[in-house]
């Protein structure tokens, strides 16, 4: 496990997550005090599942088709 003060951990944040993925623990320390430890996460055994947050069960197959109004509204030479 290493120790890195607060300074070097912001700047090299993009390779100590690397390594943290990677197994490795880091603690961080601010004056040589440690605070906080960086580590690897578990792994994933199954894909990610969707939440339905907005409670969308259905999508019309047409759902993206152009709306022929519309298209007149932004075709029109007048505007």
């Amino acid at each position: 496990m290493n120790q890195i003060n607060l300074y070097d951990a912001k700047t090299n944040l993009s390779s100590l997550v690397d390594r943290a993925a990677s197994g490795e623990e880091v603690i961080i320390a601010k004056n040589g005090v440690p605070l906080a430890k960086l580590g690897p996460l578990p792994k994933q055994q199954e894909p990610r599942k969707p939440a339905h947050a907005l409670g969308i069960s259905y999508i019309a197959e047409d759902f993206d088709a152009l709306d022929p109004e519309i298209a007149t509204l932004f075709n029109d030479d007048t505007l």
